[in-house]
C-alpha cells in the first residue's frame, strides 16, 4: 500500500467526526432498509435497497467528493462522478452491493449499500429431517434462497447482515409451577439458511414455520412456508423426590441432611416425561454407577422404603421407541443412620398432665420392634409395634397404681442389630392422687 493510499485510509477511519448525514434515495418505490452497523467497522450507516440498479442517491452537499470501494476496503476506493446541485450532490447506482465514502469539506463519511435484488429471499417449502443429532437439533430441509448477505467494513472485514429470518414452532417447556412440561411456541432467528440449517430437537410433534426476512418484512412482502409433521424423537424429563415425614418426637435425629436419615424412609420418586418417550426406568443401586441394580421400577411414578443403614443411589432413565435418544435423570442419594435404642426407667403418667406423661422408647433406624409391658404379677399392660408408640400408664381405661413395671423389646435395626431388652418401668405418682386406680 502506498503513503497516498494510507493516508487515505487513515482519513476513512475518522468517520465518526461531527456532522455526519443520512443519505437520501429516490427512484426507488420502497424505502431503503437502514441498519445500524457495528461501531468498529467504521461505518455510519448501512442500507438495503430493493434493487439498486438506476436509484439516485444524494449527499446534503454540492461540493462533496464521491467514492465508492468495494471487499478491499477504503483504501482502495474509487472516484465518482457526482452530479451537484442546489445545496446537494448526488450519484446514480448501478446493480450490486457497495461502499461509499463522501468527502465533505476534509471529513469522510463512509457508508454500505447492499442490492437486496442480488440476496432476494425466497422459500420454496421444507422438509425436515432427523440428522446426525437428531437427539438435540432436526434439520429444516430448507429449499429456497436465503444466502449469506456479505458486507464490508472501511478496512476491509467481511461481515455478515443479519436477515432476522423467523423459525417458529410448537414445543413441550417444564412449568416449574405445575410440575409438568407444557406446549409452547418455540422461536428462532436465523441470520442465513441453507438446506442443512438446524434447530432445537422440537420434544413434541410438531409443523415448523419460516418466514422471512427482515427485509421482505419492512416491504410488506414477506415470504412463508409451513413444513409437514415433524415426528418428535427428541426425550426430557424432570424428576423428584418426596420423602414422607415423620413427626415422633422421640426418633432421633440421625444428622444426616438431605433424603434419608432414620429408617424405616418411604420416599415417592416421580418423573415426568415428554412425548417421545417409549421406555423408562428406576434403578435403585448400592453404587453410584449403578453397575448393578437392587431394584427397578417402570412407572414414572413409585415408592419405595429404604429399611437397610448405608447409601444407595437412585436415578431415572428414559429413552425413544428405537433407544437413539436417551435421557439420565440426576442421581439421589438415599442414607440411612445406624441404629440406636434407649429405654427410660421412670415417668409420671398421672401427675403434671403433658410433662414425661407417656412412657415411650428413644430410638434410630428401628425397622423392627415389639414392645410388651407387663405388671409384678405378669399380666400383661400392652403391646407396642412401632417405636414411636408410647404406654400412658392405663390398662382396660383405667389409670394403673404407682409402682414397678417390666418391659421385654423385641426389635431389628437398619443396621441388621437385634435388640433383646427387657427392664424395669417406674411409675411415680403424686401423695395426691384423682381418679380410679387399679392394681390389676
Amino acid at each position: 500500500m502506498n503513503k497516498t493510499r494510507r493516508m487515505a485510509l487513515c482519513a476513512v477511519l475518522s468517520i465518526f467526526a461531527a456532522g455526519a448525514h443520512a443519505l437520501d434515495f429516490q427512484n426507488t418505490s420502497d424505502a431503503p432498509v437502514e441498519v445500524t452497523p457495528e461501531a468498529s467497522t467504521g461505518l455510519e450507516r448501512l442500507y438495503v435497497v430493493r434493487s439498486a440498479a438506476g436509484v439516485r442517491v444524494s449527499y446534503p452537499s454540492a461540493t462533496a467528493r464521491w467514492s465508492k470501494f468495494g471487499a478491499a476496503g477504503g483504501a482502495y476506493a474509487e472516484s465518482m462522478q457526482a452530479t451537484a446541485g442546489a445545496g446537494e450532490s448526488s450519484i446514480v447506482l448501478g446493480a450490486g452491493d457497495c461502499g461509499i465514502i463522501v468527502d465533505d469539506g476534509g471529513r469522510q463519511h463512509c457508508y454500505w449499500i447492499t442490492d437486496y435484488a442480488g440476496h432476494e429471499f425466497h422459500i420454496d417449502g421444507l422438509n425436515p429431517t432427523d440428522g446426525d443429532y437428531a437427539c438435540d437439533y432436526a434439520v429444516l430441509g430448507f429449499r429456497g434462497e436465503a444466502d449469506a448477505i456479505r458486507y464490508y467494513s472501511i478496512n476491509g472485514r467481511e461481515l455478515i447482515l443479519d436477515r432476522e429470518i423467523t423459525v417458529s414452532y410448537p414445543t413441550l417447556v417444564y412449568d416449574e409451577e405445575a410440575e409438568q412440561f407444557v406446549q409452547a411456541e418455540h422461536q428462532s432467528s436465523m441470520a442465513q439458511m441453507n438446506a442443512a440449517s438446524h434447530v432445537p430437537a422440537p420434544l413434541c410433534d410438531t409443523q415448523f414455520t419460516v418466514s422471512g426476512d427482515r427485509f421482505l418484512r419492512a416491504w410488506e412482502a414477506e415470504q412463508s412456508a409451513q413444513s409437514p409433521t415433524y415426528r418428535a424423537v427428541a426425550v426430557d424429563a424432570r424428576t423428584q423426590a418426596t420423602q414422607t415425614e415423620r413427626d415422633a418426637d422421640n426418633e432421633q435425629d440421625t444428622g444426616i441432611s438431605g433424603l434419608g436419615g432414620s429408617a424405616p424412609c418411604e420416599i415417592t420418586f416421580s418423573a415426568e416425561t415428554t412425548d417421545a418417550v417409549a421406555f423408562r426406568e428406576w434403578q435403585i443401586s448400592r453404587t453410584a454407577d449403578f453397575d448393578i441394580n437392587e431394584n427397578t421400577f417402570s412407572d414414572n411414578e413409585f415408592s419405595y422404603t429404604f429399611t437397610e443403614n448405608g447409601t444407595m443411589y437412585v436415578r431415572f432413565t428414559a429413552a425413544n421407541a428405537d433407544g437413539t435418544c436417551t435421557y439420565t435423570g440426576e442421581t439421589y442419594e438415599v442414607s440411612v443412620g445406624e441404629s440406636k435404642l434407649l429405654c427410660p426407667n421412670a415417668f409420671t403418667p398421672h401427675t403434671s398432665p403433658g410433662v414425661n406423661d407417656e412412657w415411650r422408647v428413644s430410638y434410630q433406624s428401628i425397622v423392627e420392634f415389639k414392645c410388651d409391658i407387663f405388671n409384678r404379677w405378669g399380666t400383661k399392660m400392652i403391646t407396642l409395634t412401632d417405636p414411636s408408640q408410647g404406654w400412658d400408664g392405663t390398662h382396660g381405661g383405667k389409670k394403673v397404681a404407682p409402682g414397678v413395671y417390666y418391659y421385654v423389646i423385641r426389635a431389628k435395626g437398619a443396621d441388621g442389630r437385634d435388640y433383646k431388652l427387657s427392664g424395669d418401668i417406674n411409675i411415680i405418682g403424686s401423695r395426691e392422687r384423682s381418679g380410679t386406680v387399679t392394681n390389676e
